[in-house]
């Protein structure tokens, strides 16, 4: 009722504090003051910002005293907030005081309304964890690990994160969006890794991703028709993700438990920051599970110079995503020129050459009134027809040219700014002056490339989605000259019949020479003809609609060529994934696709005449006959080499070593001995010598393969079979196990075996002694 409803306003802010009262009705006992940390928002950085005011629910005796949200924020919830975006924020201050530096030359209202707290008020529940689309996702969670929820807070604080992070998983890969190490990609990843992590911590080691997931569709599907339908899709992605991270957990505590040793070897009891960093940047391996493994094994870690480390990664993420658009131009530069000349306005669709006046001139990110031969140098225009690199085309090339003379070879064509062109390049000859008039001319034959590219693009996405599905969405791609990628989510290969159907459809629609046209409409109107708007974009209220005949229809600002026909060729090339429930399609146009297939029957037919007497059609079969053939004597060469070796094992038995109470064997092998060999081997050493620990290694098929064979009075001393190949292993870049008596692994890292079998020594020697 109106009668639980308290605000709050910042504390000089007499008018909004006499339109709630007034014109809105509340009490003036129910609105109260507060100073800029708690009702004056701000980024924390210098920018836009402005006073708030907040709406509080009272909930009541029994969460707290009386008094309004400036007594208690647990009794009074707040549920909605209104940000008057009217200031701007200098530099300096924290966040009880910082300030003013001006206004807003556009002011308005951020708003923003708790609806999961409305939902908890409404529904009578404690918190937002048990209103309804999350409750269900939460029981789930609790069965599966046998927690009960609400007997201890530590526990429940896990089972919530839990409940929330799987449902926003599981919204965020049915709106298309797969786990990644970039932009969203990589903030999925992380919840869905918090996820596996909090139910390890409960007690779960079990795959339990898509039970949750199941979960969540179910909570969520009434409202969210699409999750049902495309539930298969999302539980795929889910669990082929846990997947991978169950292996990133078994790689990365193999090279934990080396570094441990390492550091127990060296009497250090404190995990280096160089080695936590690695453990997370490069094997995904979570920093709280770092902290709770060296706690268990009485070592401290450097947090510090881990978050220094993070920090430092992060900061050349952000610059170099800067400098793609803006070339460590500070953006202020670009804001000072669209406030002095307006924005750029893109004729490219119609022209390709055209007359402009500079209005911005700008070299090592400064703006200058003019730039001389040799610079490289940053220009805006007030039209242009270069298009900047977006939507997943590439920038135009091409040349501005001065009336003195002067000439600038455009290199490169980024948008900063919304409608701000920004073209980068050199000063070829003349000197450059900002407000001068030129002639913008775009490169023809690399706009046209890169257009029979983009319009390749359109079709094969059309093409996927007939074949496999409306799910077969586009998720990204790169338009360059003469060439494309496409990609999509799935979660498994395409068979090469849907590629080579694929194919054919678009190749046939080409000889059909189809009309490409562009029309500029609202987005409903453009929803109702059936056009594809890609997931991340950003769409206007006026939308442009590319359409290839009558066939495919997609919104988008790209350039594309005038029919189907003068695409000329597509030819995919390759299929594959570039990450978990992504795949990559590869492919060539025009020119490129035409010279690609020539190079292609010169091979075949190098390929008949070193196969002497072998048609074309009948190459896959001789190919194969031989390929069999060389394996076939391979396996020979290596029954000779191991026969060979197992021969030797009393001359190598010789050069056992005593260690204390034990006889060690540590021998590099001659290459390609095949593991099962390997094995008999290491057991016919090991029941030569007394008290023996036998360890031998060998590169087959390019890889380093270790084994390790362990006597009985050697396990007695606490040497194990399986922890010396499980250091050796993690050394060489892989991974391996078995019993204590014997043990088999490997890696990716010939040259790393000398080091591995340095360790796997260390490890023995600190037992035995």
């Amino acid at each position: 009722s109106e009668d639980k409803l308290w605000v709050t306003v910042y504390e000089d802010d007499d008018e909004a504090a006499n339109i709630w009262q007034k014109q809105v009705g509340v009490p003036k006992n129910r609105i109260q003051r507060r100073g800029m940390a708690d009702n004056f928002w701000s980024m924390g950085v210098p920018g836009p910002c402005g006073p708030c005011s907040e709406i509080y629910f009272d909930r009541g005796s029994a969460y707290g005293k009386e008094g309004g949200p400036i007594a208690d924020e647990d009794r009074y919830l707040e549920i909605w907030n209104l940000v008057f975006m009217q200031n701007i924020r200098g530099e300096g201050g924290d966040k009880n005081s910082f300030p003013i530096v001006g206004e807003l030359p556009a002011k308005n209202i951020d708003t923003g309304l708790g609806l999961e707290r409305t939902a908890a008020l409404l529904q009578g529940v404690e918190n937002i964890y048990e209103i309804d689309t999350t409750k269900m996702v939460l029981d789930k969670a609790s069965a599966l690990t046998k927690v009960k929820y609400g007997k201890d807070e530590k526990s429940d604080v896990a089972l919530r994160v839990v409940a929330d992070h799987a449902r926003t998983a599981m919204m965020l890969i049915g709106d298309g969006v797969t786990p990644g190490n970039e932009g969203r990609g990589y903030v999925l990843r992380r919840m869905m890794r918090r996820t596996i992590r909090n139910m390890r911590l409960l007690g779960s080691q079990d795959l339990v991703i898509g039970e949750l997931i199941k979960s969540s569709i179910k909570a969520m599907g009434p409202q969210y028709p699409e999750l049902i339908s495309g539930s298969e899709r999302i539980m795929a992605i889910a669990q082929s993700e846990e997947e991978t991270f169950a292996q990133t957990l078994k790689s990365g505590t193999s090279i934990f438990d080396l570094a441990a040793t390492q550091l127990k070897s060296e009497k250090s009891k404190s995990l280096s920051a160089d080695t936590v960093f690695k453990l997370h940047d490069t094997y995904g391996f979570p920093f709280d599970l770092t902290l709770e493994m060296a706690r268990e094994q009485g070592l401290g870690v450097d947090e510090v110079g881990f978050r220094k480390l993070m920090n430092e990664q992060r900061d050349r993420a952000k610059a170099d995503a800067k400098a793609k658009k803006s070339g460590h131009t500070d953006l202020t530069e670009y804001r000072a020129i669209v406030d002095k000349s307006g924005t750029s306005k893109f004729i490219g669709y119609e022209n390709i050459s055209a007359e402009a006046t500079i209005t911005g001139v700008l070299v090592d990110g400064k703006s200058v009134a003019e730039a001389n031969i040799g610079s490289d140098i940053e220009i805006t225009l007030d039209r242009t027809p270069f298009y900047a690199e977006g939507g997943g085309q590439l920038a135009d090339g091409g040349k501005i040219q001065l009336s003195n003379g002067a000439v600038i070879q455009v290199e490169d064509v980024q948008s900063p700014l919304p409608g701000l062109i920004v073209h980068r390049g050199s000063v070829v000859s003349g000197v450059v002056k900002s407000g001068a008039p030129v002639v913008a001319d775009i490169d023809l034959e690399r706009r046209l490339a890169i257009s029979r590219a983009h319009t390749a693009t359109h079709m094969v996405h059309k093409a996927f989605r007939e074949a496999l599905g409306e799910t077969a969405t586009q998720a990204g791609s790169e338009n360059a000259p003469g060439r494309f990628r496409f990609d999509f989510p799935s979660t498994s290969a395409v068979p090469i019949s849907v590629l080579n159907d694929v194919e054919s459809r678009v190749n046939e629609l080409l000889i059909a020479d189809l009309q490409v046209h562009a029309q500029v409409m609202s987005q409903d109107a453009a929803k109702a003809m059936g056009a594809i708007a890609l997931f991340g974009e950003k769409y206007g209220d006026q939308v442009r609609v590319v359409s290839v005949g009558d066939w495919a229809k997609e919104l988008c600002g790209g350039t594309h060529v005038a029919r189907s026909g003068q695409l000329g060729l597509v030819k995919l090339l390759s299929e594959s994934s570039i990450g978990a429930g992504v795949r990559r399609v590869e492919a060539l146009v025009g020119h490129d696709a035409y010279q690609y297939l020539a190079r292609e029957h010169v091979l075949l037919n190098s390929l008949t005449e070193i196969i002497k007497g072998a048609r074309a059609d009948e190459l896959p079969q001789r190919i194969s006959e031989l390929v069999e053939k060389m394996k076939s004597m391979e396996k020979e060469l290596s029954a000779v080499r191991s026969a060979k070796a197992l021969a030797a094992t009393s001359q190598i038995a010789n050069k056992a070593k005593k260690v204390r109470d034990i006889n060690l064997i540590i021998e590099q092998l001659e290459n390609e001995i095949a593991v099962d060999d390997m094995r008999s081997i290491a057991i016919n050493l090991r029941e030569k010598v007394k008290s023996g620990v036998v360890v031998l290694s060998t590169i087959n098929s390019g890889k380093p393969l270790l084994v390790a064979a362990v006597s009985p009075e050697a396990i007695k001393l606490g040497i194990k079979a399986g922890d010396l190949i499980k250091i050796g292993s993690a050394t060489l870049g892989g991974g391996g196990g078995g019993k204590d008596d014997f043990a088999q692994g490997g890696g990716v890292d010939v040259s790393a075996i000398s080091k591995a079998l340095t360790e796997i020594t260390k490890l023995i020697e600190g037992k035995v002694n």
